[in-house]
């Protein structure tokens, strides 16, 4: 009874939430190919190659979980030559990063919707061999349906944060069963272990490991700077850049003001503005207009176009060009911490030798900003004054800027390894993935 209640008030939810659903996939874009998929049609050659051959499904709903989910398969087949994947993902940007590295042999959809029959539909056709999971994607239906089929479903890299808890706790009824059908748990901090184990997943399934991402960061070659883009926004050679990656709204604000203040004792700054969502351009563009300042957007700067003027403020309207920015930063200012909450990655830009500033707001990345906190990685401060005197203070001790970006480049290539060692627990979970045939 409780989960046809469930799969009552799940419809009805989703139908509610449907057109912002679609709102947001227009104003993303890229949605339109594949769409289908998601209600577990698949066109082309799709069924013959999901027929095929199984494979091991795993999950990642956008771009820094497709990240993990890309070296956690890599891991895999370096133990298990010729292991195929089917991937899923939530997300446009999600799908253009694995288009770009999954194998031939390979196969990529959209997540499908979590009702009793598109769920079956998708299973029929997938076949799995197991399910991993990259963070914290519950699903009942699916994980009810795996369970019955004795397919094993393993969570990587998982979290889950306040806003989650409060979440899954208030369904406590339906979602301890499905928790404690998971075969393995492998989550980032003690207090993710601590809460799912409350949840309801069994106490020794649940190993706590750090997080994957350090993996990622540490193992990713060289990353240029986009050079070229910059002389076309019309940035001196010896501009000092301070680059806010994946703001959020009003901390672009924030971050304008201050450049406002800071640019006549500090001629050769410039502002680059990375917002996390890349379809709020027109607004960001908007406020830099009414900051009275010069700015660009990154998609008018293509071959030899340059920008009619020297900008002031580079707006980056593109999708997966973050850590080239990164890359060419001075000092990183990360979003979703000042004026939102949660936070987002500070592993890539302390990853490539930056100095990383945040604001109070990190709740989704506890373990990890107690491990920068505790080496004295980041600067994390209070407020928008406070961001404004860490900045000022960083333009003004080159050597500071050094000594940070140097403890948190050693921090992320020491915390590296807990892929390995997260496969390594798979193996032992579920040897069948890896016994030669």
């Amino acid at each position: 009874m409780k989960w046809l209640i469930y799969n009552i008030v799940f419809f009805f939810a989703y139908l509610a939430l449907m057109p912002r659903f679609l709102r947001r996939m227009w104003r993303r874009g890229g949605y339109r190919r594949g769409f289908f998929e998601r209600i577990g049609r698949f066109s082309g050659d799709l069924p013959a190659r999901l027929g095929a051959r199984r494979r091991v499904w795993i999950h990642a709903v956008s771009v820094g979980e497709m990240y993990v989910a890309m070296r956690i398969a890599r891991e895999m087949r370096e133990r298990r030559p010729g292991l195929a994947f089917v991937f899923t993902v939530t997300t446009s940007t999600g799908r253009a990063v694995a288009e770009k590295q999954i194998e031939k042999d390979d196969v990529l959809l959209y997540f499908p919707v979590d009702t009793p029959w598109i769920v079956r539909r998708v299973l029929n056709a997938v076949q799995p061999l197991a399910l991993v999971l990259v963070e914290t994607e519950i699903w009942p239906n699916l994980l009810r349906a795996l369970s019955r089929r004795r397919t094993p479903v393993i969570l990587v890299n998982g979290r889950i944060s306040d806003r989650s808890y409060r979440g899954f706790s208030r369904l406590r009824v339906f979602v301890r069963e499905i928790f404690g059908a998971l075969d393995l748990v492998c989550v980032q901090g003690r207090e993710d272990s601590e809460r799912m184990i409350g949840l309801g997943a069994r106490p020794e399934r649940v190993h706590v490991m750090g997080t994957a991402k350090y993996d990622e960061a540490a193992a990713a070659g060289a990353v240029l700077p986009p050079t070229d883009v910059l002389r076309s926004a019309g940035f001196p050679v010896d501009a000092i850049l301070l680059v806010g990656g994946s703001t959020w709204p009003g901390e672009e604000t924030v971050l304008l003001d201050l450049y406002c203040r800071l640019q006549a004792a500090h001629p050769r700054l410039r502002l680059v503005l990375v917002p996390r969502h890349a379809e709020r351009a027109a607004e960001v563009a908007a406020e830099i207009e009414k900051a009275g300042l010069r700015g660009v957007r990154r998609s008018l700067l293509g071959g030899a176009a340059g920008a009619p003027a020297p900008a002031e403020v580079l707006l980056v309207d593109t999708t997966g060009e973050l850590k080239s920015f990164y890359a060419a930063a001075d000092i990183v200012f990360v979003g979703k911490s000042l004026t939102q909450h949660g936070g987002q990655n500070i592993i890539e830009p302390a990853a490539l030798g930056k100095p990383v500033i945040v604001g109070p707001n990190m709740e989704n990345f506890r373990p990890v900003m107690a491990d920068f906190l505790a080496a004295g990685a980041v600067l994390q401060v209070p407020d928008a004054a406070a961001l404004g005197a860490a900045v000022e203070r960083l333009l003004g001790d080159p050597s500071a800027r050094a000594e940070y970006a140097r403890i948190g480049r050693d921090l992320v290539r020491g915390k590296a390894g807990v892929v390995k060692a997260t496969v390594s627990l798979i193996a032992e979970t579920c040897p069948a993935l890896f016994a030669r045939h």
